[in-house]
């Protein structure tokens, strides 16, 4: 602690050694400093704050409708592009900075000198913004800061209404593109629909329970043909019986009971031909069961054959018979009619089983493409009137509220440079820069100003010290050279504080 307070006093000493060389610095770095912050221009600033309303009622009334801009968002990336280049040119054009500006580096130079005089603040929470310019002119100031609110409101509703228009233009394109699509897809549609025709499916109906149908039909007419012929051919068996002469012989003569059994078994036998084949015992045993009943009906109905008569081929029963034949002729010519026009049905719609599955299966893509297109169509055309709605929404001032809370005034004070702080500032430079040039003199010329310095140094004991004697004179002079130094220092007090006085008057 001792050698530490020792150097203390070997430095003090030291400066005061050399204290005029001090005050000399001292005064020097306060005169040149003292001009240099008088000279320094004076400075003017104006700010605006302006409130942001982005809770409209027009929000939860169309949100469903069409996509709400986010405003927030809107106005918060204003504010961070407010400082943007295209928007200080404006700034400078607006404010006829532009005039004074004779080069391309003169422009760059006041660009950058405005960004860096400019400050945005804004607070999210509240939506409070603030825009501040400092400048030269209490004028331009106020003019810069109004032209930058002016940019930062119209701003904020100019950038989404651009961006809806470039959408509804992109939309418009897609659906004339769509209009297009649409159209052909119609046409090849219609084009199918008049080509394929008779295989389109119907509604409530397929070619499958038709083709069932027809073949149910197709059947019933065989067996009535069947029952025909048979009718026919028993009335030309009775003809023929009637016109036989003389010789006696026998012949079949009709049985209700067993040609009805006969019928029936018949129609058993048509109904299991739809379900089985030849081979299956149902058929066999029910043609079994017919060749019987004929049989029977054979040997039951032989009578002895007629004796000859003249007149018996202008009988009345005879004449009755032929009458029915003819009848029975034209029945069975008009099933046999009917069951070639039902088969010629069952086998077209065999054919069109064959190709509808195909004709279904090609209408049904079209009828895909079509109503794909024709939904895409649709929501493109609801899209459009969504981005309509939404550039109308954007650009209106219902969305948002700017509301100046304090607009920009004219200063007529100046705010800078502040003067009281560079002075204060400078005095202690000021002292500081001459007590470090004390101090470097005394170490660029040093002198041992205390024995226990001088038995450090050359490690040699003191044996004694020899005190200065000083003279009345060199007395008077010691004490003049202090009150010299005292009074210079304190008139560099004296005329800090009158200097600070004025400015803090001014002020």
């Amino acid at each position: 602690m001792e050698e530490l307070l020792s150097q203390l006093q070997a430095l003090v000493k030291g400066v005061s050694k050399y204290r005029w060389y001090a005050m000399a610095i001292a005064w020097v770095v306060t005169l040149a400093g003292g001009v240099a912050v008088i000279t320094l221009p004076d400075t003017y600033q104006s700010s605006a704050r302006v409130f942001v309303d982005t809770q409209s009622v027009l929000k939860p009334l169309l949100s469903g409708m069409t996509s709400v801009p986010n405003v927030e968002q809107q106005v918060s990336i204003m504010s961070r592009t407010l400082l943007s280049r295209p928007n200080i040119e404006r700034v400078i054009r607006m404010v006829d900075l532009d005039i004074k500006t004779g080069t391309a580096k003169d422009k760059e130079k006041l660009i950058d000198e405005l960004i860096s005089h400019i400050k945005i603040n804004g607070t999210i929470q509240n939506d409070i913004y603030t825009i501040s310019y400092t400048g030269e002119s209490p004028r331009l100031t106020k003019d810069v800061v109004q032209s930058l609110l002016t940019i930062f409101v119209e701003g904020s509703f100019g950038g989404k209404k651009n961006d809806s228009a470039k959408a509804i233009q992109f939309i418009d394109e897609q659906i004339k593109a769509y209009e297009d699509k649409l159209a052909a897809a119609e046409n090849a549609l219609k084009d199918f629909k008049l080509k394929h025709m008779g295989l389109l499916p119907r509604q409530g109906s397929d070619y499958g329970s038709k083709l069932f149908e027809m073949s149910d039909q197709l059947n019933q007419a065989r067996l009535e043909l069947r029952e025909a012929e048979q009718a026919r051919d028993a009335i030309k068996r009775q003809i023929s019986g009637d016109d036989t002469g003389a010789t006696p012989a026998t012949v079949a003569v009709a049985n209700p009971e067993i040609d009805e059994r006969i019928q029936l078994q018949h129609k058993n036998l048509d109904t299991l031909r739809m379900q089985y084949t030849e081979q299956h015992p149902d058929i066999v045993s029910t043609k079994r069961l017919i060749a019987q009943l004929e049989a029977r009906k054979v040997e039951e109905g032989k009578i002895k054959k007629v004796g000859g008569d003249p007149g018996a081929n202008y009988s009345p029963m005879l004449q009755q018979l032929k009458v029915s034949l003819s009848t029975a002729e034209a029945r069975t010519a008009s099933m046999r009619a009917r069951v070639d026009e039902y088969a010629s049905r069952v086998a077209r719609l065999k054919e069109m089983s064959m190709a509808a599955p195909e004709v279904e299966t090609q209408l049904a893509q079209l009828n895909r493409d079509y109503q794909i297109n024709k939904e895409n169509y649709e929501k493109l055309v609801a899209s459009r009137e969504a981005a309509k709605l939404s550039g109308e929404l954007s650009a209106t001032t219902e969305m948002m509220t700017f509301r100046v809370v304090d607009p920009p005034t004219l200063p007529l004070r100046p705010t800078g440079p502040k003067r009281a702080m560079l002075f204060a500032g400078l005095l202690a430079a000021a002292l500081a820069a001459g007590i470090a040039v004390a101090l470097l003199l005394s170490k660029i010329r040093p002198t041992f100003l205390s024995q226990n310095e001088l038995r450090n140094e050359t490690g040699l004991p003191i044996l004694g010290t020899v005190t200065m004697i000083w003279t009345e004179q060199e007395k008077q002079r010691r004490k003049k050279r202090l009150y010299a130094f005292g009074l210079s220092f304190a008139s560099l007090i004296v005329m800090y504080g009158g200097v600070m006085s004025v400015i803090l008057l001014k002020s």
